[in-house]
């Protein structure tokens, strides 16, 4: 009955772990960038709190900012032509 009690115990901490983000860093997301055709990425910069992702478009030229925690775009920058 103890061992039940413990592997329980053990079991209930490592789901809050995993639930509250500390689930590993080798957790795979992805994030959709929804540009119009024609769109490239021209190039990639990340740091701990953001990932830069420079997209030439038709209608001018783009900085995407990518919220790494979440893998959705949190931010635009357009570059003027």
């Amino acid at each position: 009955m103890g061992v039940l009690i413990v592997g329980g115990t053990v079991a209930l901490v490592a789901l809050l772990v995993q639930r509250a983000g500390g689930g590993g860093a080798g957790a795979a997301w992805q994030a959709a960038l929804d540009q119009p055709d024609g769109a490239r990425i021209a190039g990639v910069a990340a740091s701990e709190n953001g990932i830069g992702i420079w997209v030439q478009r038709p209608d001018g030229d783009r900085v995407l900012v990518v919220d790494p925690k979440r893998g959705r775009v949190s931010g635009e920058i357009r570059l003027g032509r």
